[in-house]
């Protein structure tokens, strides 16, 4: 039976950090403390030191020579028990299929365990609840993210070849070389493919950027805003919405802006000083929201180019830099007529002229719009029109693949370098690295170094609490993907997740105190990252989003009912 004085205890460890984020959420949504841009310079602390600080601080505090091999295998059970189910009913029902597998998975089995499982675990079941929790996080960076991360890439890789070779042609595929400078096929950049044929019929496919379309001219120019790193771990939070107001036509989903000679014009929201102007709208203002529709809440362990990455000719052939309200996507028209390539789709106006260069990206299903008519100038087509009005593509016979082993090989490629660029796989296998030596040799970190870990990630649970509040303050709406997938999607998240662990745990024979901690982690909200991931590849993240923000509210009063419940 648990006592005043134990939840008491809880409500102690718990408050503290839904403090600090309905204080963020308060300072955007009410108070106007801080901007869009000031928002993103404090997500960039969270996610580039606070959180990787955080997670190698506790990692290498964990002894691994003494871990709880039977919770381990519970945890490991319970999400191969889904993977196993959910790939079952993706194979042999037409209502599966790859999107579902992964959304499901991620939603039933990666909850949030280093910010929330951590405090609440320990102020419920004791202090070796820490290690356990650690434990966890542990084998979610190096194992279960990963996985998630190759489903996502071969999915992305699945719509690339189907949209380039339909039908029987990606069968003949023999080699699929990556470009450096590809770092994922996410379509956040947009690609293009060039292919050679052998006498013998196989194919060599080379996957490149098609910044290499861009004119010479507009990359040499001082005004070209160049490439920059960004978003590079597991706590960034932009905004969802770029306010109507920015948009021609009061929602066209496409911001530009002219000057008095309606010459060459950027999409910056810093040009205004420059008497940049829209027509009707006077001089454009001196700062604008750098954020896309896309930016939601980023993860993306990847550099990226800039947002502004729209190329456009006007009626008179001059280039016009435009940004569309989806980072990653290609707009190029021209006064007529006019072909437009827009995540992995083809869209062909009245009097279509073949294009020798593809540039693609790979966010969407395969779709094609119908015949449009172009009245003047063209004018950018936005996504929730295309959307609306596009059929499925028909398919050139049985689409065939390529072989095993050359798909594995892209996707390892792509995996690999997504990883390498994200910060928390280095705190953790830092961080892990380093408690195998501490614990084997009982070497200590000096005090200098120590210290300098400690007062960093002493501050990165608030942080990332912190920016979660000012993740659900610059949305719209708190529930985005409506009230039935949101139901569904909290029924899989505090109950099935909850009831596959326990079914693994009592198989693996965890009692106890063990047993309830492990069932009462399976019911955290929301993790982050599957999210992020969601959104990069374009895969449910309304859902994902819906669960975050509403997650994080519904969680606490439900992990204390599993407290309450188990303590009888």
């Amino acid at each position: 039976m648990i006592t005043g004085s134990e939840f008491y205890k809880v409500m102690c460890a718990m408050t503290p950090l839904y403090f600090a984020m309905f204080v963020a959420y308060g300072s955007v949504k009410w108070w106007k403390i801080f901007t869009a841009e000031q928002c993103s310079g404090i997500n960039r602390f969270v996610s580039v030191f606070a959180v990787p600080v955080l997670s190698f601080h506790f990692i290498s505090q964990n002894n691994p020579y003494k871990m709880d091999t039977m919770f381990i295998v519970a945890d490991t059970l319970s999400k191969l028990m889904v993977f196993v189910l959910l790939s079952l009913w993706a194979v042999f029902f037409k209502s599966g299929g790859l999107d579902w597998l992964i959304t499901l998975f991620s939603i039933a089995t990666l909850p949030n365990t280093l910010v929330m499982g951590i405090p609440l675990l320990q102020a419920m079941y004791g202090d070796y609840t820490q290690n356990l929790m650690v434990q966890l996080v542990v084998l979610q960076c190096i194992i279960w993210y990963t996985l998630l991360l190759f489903l996502f890439e071969l999915r992305a890789a699945r719509l690339l070849i189907r949209t380039e070779f339909p039908g029987q042609a990606a069968g003949s595929i023999a080699r699929i070389q990556v470009d450096d400078d590809v770092i994922s096929l996410d379509g956040m950049d947009p690609l293009r493919t060039e292919t050679e044929t052998d006498i013998n019929g196989r194919i060599r496919l080379r996957i490149r950027r098609s910044i290499s379309s861009v004119p010479d001219s507009v990359l040499s120019s001082s005004l070209c805003l160049t490439p920059r790193a960004s978003n590079l771990s597991n706590a960034e939070i932009f905004s969802v919405n770029t306010p109507n107001c920015f948009f021609n036509g009061g929602g066209s989903g496409t911001l530009q802006f002219y000057n008095g000679n309606n010459e060459i014009m950027f999409c910056n929201g810093d040009l205004g000083g420059f008497g940049f102007t829209r027509p009707g709208c006077g001089v454009s203002p001196r700062r604008l929201s750098g954020y896309a529709s896309s930016d939601a809440y980023s993860l993306q362990p990847t550099p990226r180019a800039s947002n502004f990455n729209e190329l456009d000719v006007n009626g008179t052939g001059t280039p016009v830099w435009m940004k569309s309200p989806v980072a990653g996507r290609i707009f190029r028209h021209t006064s007529s007529p006019k072909m437009t390539w827009e995540s992995g789709q083809r869209h062909i106006a009245k009097d279509t002229i073949n294009v020798p260069e593809k540039e693609i990206s790979f966010r969407d299903a395969l779709k094609a719009a119908p015949p449009s008519t172009a009245a003047g100038a063209a004018a950018s087509m936005e996504e929730g029109a295309a959307a609306k009005n596009t059929a499925p593509v028909a398919a050139i016979g049985k689409q065939e693949m390529p072989s095993a082993t050359v798909m594995v090989r892209l996707i390892l490629t792509v995996v690999g370098r997504k990883l390498s660029r994200n910060p928390n796989t280095y705190s953790s296998l830092l961080g892990l690295v380093w408690s195998l030596i501490s614990f084997r040799w009982n070497i200590a970190l000096p005090n200098i170094v120590a210290f300098s870990i400690k007062i960093i990630s002493d501050a990165g649970l608030g942080m990332a609490m912190f920016s979660l509040g000012l993740f659900m303050a610059l949305q719209p709406k708190m529930i985005t993907c409506g009230v039935k997938k949101a139901t569904m999607g909290m029924l899989i998240r505090f109950i099935s997740g909850p009831l596959f662990m326990a079914a693994a745990s009592i198989l693996v024979g965890l009692k106890g105190s063990r047993l309830h901690a492990a069932i009462v982690q399976a019911a955290l909200p929301q993790g982050i990252v599957p999210f992020v991931f969601a959104r990069e590849y374009g895969l449910h993240p309304d859902l994902l989003s819906t669960l975050v923000i509403f997650g994080m509210i519904v969680s606490l009063p439900v992990t204390i009912l599993y407290y309450v419940l188990l303590g009888l």
